[in-house]
């Protein structure tokens, strides 16, 4: 708990100080479920630059440096799973395990996975958290034998 809040409050200091060749960009910075890093920028006030990109990725590197994690790891997927207690918790799950989670159950087509391909404030609202069927991967892997 006290990470997350130091993350959060470095997201702040960021998102507080981002420019875009010397313009202040109006931005936030977010930690959702203790996982997943969001910095959004409103691109109508102030155009995101290369400079802008790169000030933002050096910050999660930094973060990851501090905290001993690795947040460009972009083989490993995070679902919502049902647990045998009936209760709902994020599990990360290598790519490369993916098949066997079907194959056995653990995952099935309805799912719910982190999208993390959307690019836009509207597609975080709607279409972060989907069903796996109706994500790419609904394309690469077949779900109709899963339980």
């Amino acid at each position: 708990m006290s990470e997350a809040l130091e993350i959060e409050d470095l997201l702040k200091e960021f998102t507080g100080q981002w420019k875009s060749h010397g313009t202040p960009v109006k931005g936030a910075g977010y930690l959702f479920f203790g996982q997943f890093i969001i910095l959004m920028a409103d691109e109508r006030a102030t155009g995101i630059s290369g400079c802008s990109t790169d000030s933002s990725v050096r910050l999660i590197k930094d973060i990851e440096e501090k905290f001993g994690i690795n947040m460009f790891e972009r083989t490993t997927l995070a679902f919502v799973i049902k647990d045998k207690s009936d209760s709902y918790r994020l599990q990360l799950l290598p790519l490369s395990q993916l098949q066997y989670a079907i194959d056995n159950g653990f995952i099935n087509g309805d799912t719910l996975y982190f999208n993390n391909l959307v690019q836009t404030k509207d597609e975080l609202e709607k279409e972060w958290i989907i069903p796996v069927k109706d994500s790419w991967l609904g394309k690469r892997f077949s779900f109709s034998e899963a339980v």
